[in-house]
């Protein structure tokens, strides 16, 4: 098969023109020069998580809550794998069978996120300019608290806290620790300033990001109509 990368575009044209009858599987496998199972699989993401799917970066976490509750509804019989995937955005069965055996297995189902690693639950002193920085990488991760605090080396409260603290009260709150508006005599506006473009950027280039999926996906829809 072809190494080439596929684009999310692509996947989204191939999957809506299968739904609309106007391709099949092994044809769409053929064109794009790839596996039946990995057509079959841009198929059931797209039925389980829309379009939105396509415009995730890399591995999508799972946290252990959502493990445990999507396992436990399974072995309730709640519904068949399929519809708990689609209950919970599980990118694949296969995903949910491993974490059955796990259970069942009594092994520990954890928080995804940092290539398999733990999240971190210990903290550590930050200075303000490093909670600028946790902050504008989580907004440009798309707010993934386990990923950030593997990188920063902080804990996932502590992103969590910072992430919020700014997105409810501004930059200042970063500033102070204790998540309240400080006046602005204790912070430059300068300094302030700095802070705000350096989080701002990330929010933007997130959106415009977003923003051109949106476009590509209006384009999409309009064709086939």
């Amino acid at each position: 098969m072809s190494k080439r990368k596929i684009s999310s575009n692509e996947k989204l044209t191939a999957v809506l023109r299968y739904l609309d009858g106007k391709t099949s599987q092994n044809q769409i496998a053929r064109d794009l020069n790839v596996s039946l199972a990995s057509v079959q699989q841009w198929i059931f993401n797209y039925e389980s998580m829309g379009a939105d799917v396509f415009l995730m970066k890399g591995t999508k976490k799972y946290t252990k809550v959502l493990k445990i509750q999507a396992v436990e509804d399974y072995l309730a019989g709640l519904g068949s794998q399929t519809d708990i995937c689609k209950k919970y955005g599980i990118r694949s069965k296969g995903k949910l069978q491993r974490w059955i055996k796990q259970y069942n297995g009594h092994e520990e189902l954890r928080s995804s996120g940092t290539g398999g690693s733990t999240i971190m639950t210990k903290g550590r002193k930050t200075t303000f300019d490093e909670r600028v920085e946790i902050v504008r990488y989580c907004i440009a991760h798309d707010h993934n608290y386990a990923e950030t605090s593997e990188k920063h080396q902080v804990s996932y409260q502590q992103v969590r806290n910072y992430t919020v603290k700014y997105e409810v009260y501004g930059v200042e709150a970063l500033r102070d620790n204790r998540g309240k508006r400080k006046s602005q005599d204790k912070m430059s506006e300068l300094e302030k300033l700095r802070a705000e473009n350096k989080i701002l950027r990330a929010e933007k280039e997130q959106a415009e990001m977003e923003a051109s999926f949106l476009k590509k996906l209006e384009g999409i829809e309009r064709r086939r109509d």
